[in-house]
């Protein structure tokens, strides 16, 4: 069970990264549960952190 929860929550960050990166807008969030939506938007913040960095035009 732990590791089903750590894959769905792994994969929304991932998601939210994608997102991010491509330029998506953070109200593209597809979840709409709490855990699943904050590493989603997690993921998100990460990418445009990278891509004020420079790292991803």
């Amino acid at each position: 069970m732990k590791r089903q929860k750590r894959d769905r929550l792994e994969r929304a960050h991932s998601q939210g990264y994608k997102a991010g990166i491509g330029g998506r807008s953070k109200e593209y969030c597809p979840y709409a549960q709490s855990d699943a939506r904050s590493q989603w938007l997690g993921g998100w913040r990460d990418a445009m952190e990278a891509r004020n960095e420079g790292l991803f035009r």
